[in-house]
C-alpha cells in the first residue's frame, strides 16, 4: 500500500475525512475508492458513499475477498446509519465469515458489532446479546470498541440492567476520549443523558410520579402488582402476563389498577373500555363476558371481586398496585420513539423495526405528518421520515423487543 493510502487511512481513523480526501480525491484505484466512500460516509453524503464503496468492490475484484468484504462491512454501516434496514444482512455475516478466516481480526470484531447493532434496532435484544458477547474487542481500535460499549450499553438499557449499562457507558467514555474524535464523544453523551431524564410514570392511589430508567428497574424488581402500559403485560411475583394481543382486556386491567385499593364502577369502566358515552345492557352484558375473560387471564396473579357499584382488583400476594404507563402517551408513539433517535428513516424500515406492516406505518406516519410532529422529504424509495429529538421523550421503553419479566 503506497504512502498516500496509508496517510490518508489514518486520517480517517482519527475521523478527519477532508484531510483524507485531500490525499486520494483524484484518484480511481480500487483503495482509493474504499477509502473515498469512507470519507464521504463521514461526511454524511451517504449516497456518493455507497456508490463509491461498489465501484471499489468492483475494482478489487474476486482474488481480493479481503478487501472486498471490508468494503461490504463499510456499506453495511453505511446502512446501518441511514436506517436501510432492508440492506441484506447475509452480506455482513458472510463478510465476517471471510474476515475470520482470512485473520482480519479487527474488521471481523466490526461486523459482529454492526450486526449486533442492527439487531438491537429491530428489537431481537437476546440475539444481539449473543452475537456482542461473541466479539472480542481487544483488537478494536478506541473509536471502534466505544461502537462496541455503546452496543452492550443499549442492549443492557433495553433489559433494565442499568448498573451494566452505566459501566458500559463510562468504559465507552473512555474509549472515545483516547480516539479524540467529537462526534462519538457527543454520541456517548447522549445516551447518558438519556439515563437521566424521565421514562415512564407510576401510578399508583390517585397520584402520579415521574421515573427514570433506573427507578423502572427497581419497580419491577420491587415486587409490586404492576400494570405495564409501555408493553401491555401485567406483572407480578416474577411471572409476566402479556395482554398485548388482548387490548380490551388490558384496558380493563389498567382502569381497575388505577381505581386500586377501591373499586371502579360498572359505568366508569363501560366508557372508559369501550368508550361508550352512556352504558346500557348489552354494554354491561359485554362488561361481564370481558371481566370473566380477564379473570381466567390473570390467573394466579389476582382477582377480580364483584363490588356493589363495580368491581375490584385484588392481588393475590403483592401489597401494592401500580400502573406503569409512558412519560407521554399518544397515538404512534412507537413511530416517534424510533424517530426520536434524529436519523431519517424509510417507512420500510420503521415497518421492520415495529414488526408492522408497510401500509401501517406509512398511515402512521401520514398521521403525525399532518399534525406537524414528523417531516419528511424525497420521493418514492428516496422518501425518508425524520423529527428533531425531543428533549426528555421517553423512547427506552417504548422501543421494540420485551422488557424484562421481573
Amino acid at each position: 500500500m503506497d504512502s498516500m493510502i496509508t496517510a490518508a487511512a489514518h486520517s480517517l481513523a482519527v475521523g478527519d475525512p477532508l484531510l483524507a480526501l485531500k490525499r486520494i480525491a483524484l484518484r480511481d484505484d480500487a483503495p482509493a475508492l474504499a477509502l473515498r466512500g469512507i470519507a464521504m460516509a463521514q461526511l454524511g453524503d451517504l449516497n456518493r458513499a455507497k456508490e463509491l464503496l461498489r465501484r471499489a468492490t468492483r475494482a478489487f475484484g474476486q482474488k481480493d475477498s479481503v478487501a472486498r468484504a471490508r468494503c461490504v462491512v463499510a456499506e453495511a454501516e453505511i446502512a446501518l446509519v441511514s436506517r436501510d434496514l432492508t440492506w441484506p444482512a447475509n452480506a455482513l455475516d458472510a463478510a465476517r465469515a471471510v474476515l475470520e478466516r482470512r485473520g482480519d481480526r479487527i474488521n471481523a470484531a466490526h461486523a459482529g458489532v454492526l450486526a449486533a447493532r442492527r439487531l438491537l434496532l429491530i428489537g431481537r435484544l437476546e440475539e444481539a446479546g449473543r452475537l456482542l458477547s461473541e466479539v472480542d474487542p481487544a483488537p478494536l481500535s478506541p473509536a471502534l470498541r466505544t461502537a462496541y460499549e455503546l452496543a452492550a450499553a443499549g442492549i443492557a438499557i433495553r433489559h433494565l440492567r442499568m448498573k451494566e449499562a452505566r459501566s458500559a457507558l463510562r468504559r465507552a467514555e473512555y474509549e472515545a476520549k483516547a480516539a479524540g474524535i467529537p462526534a462519538l464523544m457527543a454520541e456517548v453523551e447522549s445516551v447518558s443523558l438519556l439515563m437521566t431524564q424521565p421514562a415512564a410514570r407510576a401510578i399508583a392511589r390517585g397520584k402520579e410520579r415521574f421515573l427514570i430508567l433506573e427507578e423502572v428497574e427497581a419497580l419491577l424488581a420491587s415486587g409490586a402488582f404492576v400494570i405495564d402500559a409501555c408493553r401491555n403485560v401485567v406483572r407480578g411475583g416474577g411471572t409476566t402476563v402479556s395482554l398485548a394481543t388482548r387490548p380490551v382486556l388490558f384496558s380493563l386491567a389498567r382502569a381497575l389498577a388505577e381505581g386500586w385499593p377501591g373499586d371502579v364502577t360498572r359505568d366508569a369502566l363501560v366508557r372508559h373500555t369501550f368508550r361508550a358515552k352512556h352504558a346500557d345492557e348489552s354494554h354491561r352484558a359485554r362488561l361481564r363476558v370481558e371481566i370473566g375473560r380477564l379473570r381466567a387471564g390473570l390467573g394466579t396473579l389476582a382477582e377480580v371481586n364483584a363490588t356493589d357499584q363495580g368491581f375490584a382488583l385484588s392481588p393475590r400476594s403483592a401489597t401494592e398496585v401500580v400502573v406503569l404507563a409512558p412519560s407521554a402517551e399518544e397515538q404512534h408513539a412507537e413511530v416517534l420513539a424510533l424517530l426520536a433517535d434524529g436519523e431519517a428513516w424509510s417507512s420500510s424500515a420503521l415497518a421492520i423495526a415495529l414488526g408492522i406492516s408497510p401500509r401501517g406505518a406509512q398511515r402512521a406516519l401520514e398521521q403525525l405528518s399532518n399534525s406537524g410532529k414528523v417531516q419528511s422529504y424525497g420521493r418514492g424509495r428516496a422518501r425518508r421520515w425524520m423529527t428533531p429529538p425531543v428533549p426528555g421523550f421517553p423512547t427506552t421503553l417504548l422501543l421494540p423487543g420485551p422488557l424484562p419479566s421481573g
